[in-house]
């Protein structure tokens, strides 16, 4: 089965072992690594402490937007969806 990354588009090899949680996506270890250092910066300018539910959820919300699963206003993309692919546009 081709996977793609779902932040780079790029394919990920069958034999290339994903993090647990970018496999989720899934997203390449580049494009992950990429969002591991983002939400340091995330948490860091918003002053989110990881004890509080509320502040875990928004690092989770701006990991999927990071990832392009889901669009800052809190849509869901569906790419399956050939309705609602509009690859011309910006999301």
């Amino acid at each position: 089965m081709v996977r793609n990354c779902a932040k780079c588009k790029t394919e990920i090899p069958d034999d290339v072992e994903l993090d647990p949680f970018a496999s989720a996506y899934p997203c390449c270890n580049k494009c992950w690594e990429e969002w591991r250092q983002y939400r340091i910066m995330v948490m860091n300018e918003m002053k989110l402490d990881m004890s509080v539910a509320d502040h875990r959820k928004l690092v989770k919300k701006y990991e999927k937007v990071f990832v392009g699963v889901m669009t800052p206003e809190g849509d869901i993309i569906n790419f399956a969806d050939e309705n609602k692919r509009k690859p011309d546009s910006p999301l």
